[in-house]
C-alpha cells in the first residue's frame, strides 16, 4: 500500500502511463548508448483519489540492484 506523500491518504496502485499518439510505451533504461540495452522495464503509477497526487514507480526493484 502506498500512501500520498502529500496528503497521506492511500493511493490507487498498478496504472499504466498511456501516451497518447504512439504505441511505443514507455520503457526505463540505464544506459542510452544501445538499443535494448540496460532494460529495467515498465514503470507503475500510483494515484492519490483525494489530492491527484502521481507517483512513479518500478514494481520490480532487483534490476536496479545489478
Amino acid at each position: 500500500m502506498r500512501k500520498c506523500i502529500r496528503c497521506g491518504s492511500e493511493m490507487k496502485e498498478d496504472c499504466a502511463i498511456k501516451v497518447e499518439g504512439a504505441g511505443y510505451g514507455i520503457v526505463l533504461s540505464s544506459d542510452e548508448k544501445k538499443l535494448f540495452g540496460g532494460r529495467m522495464g515498465k514503470p507503475k503509477v500510483a494515484i492519490c483519489p483525494e489530492c491527484g497526487e502521481v507517483s512513479i514507480y518500478m514494481e520490480d526493484v532487483e534490476k536496479l540492484k545489478d
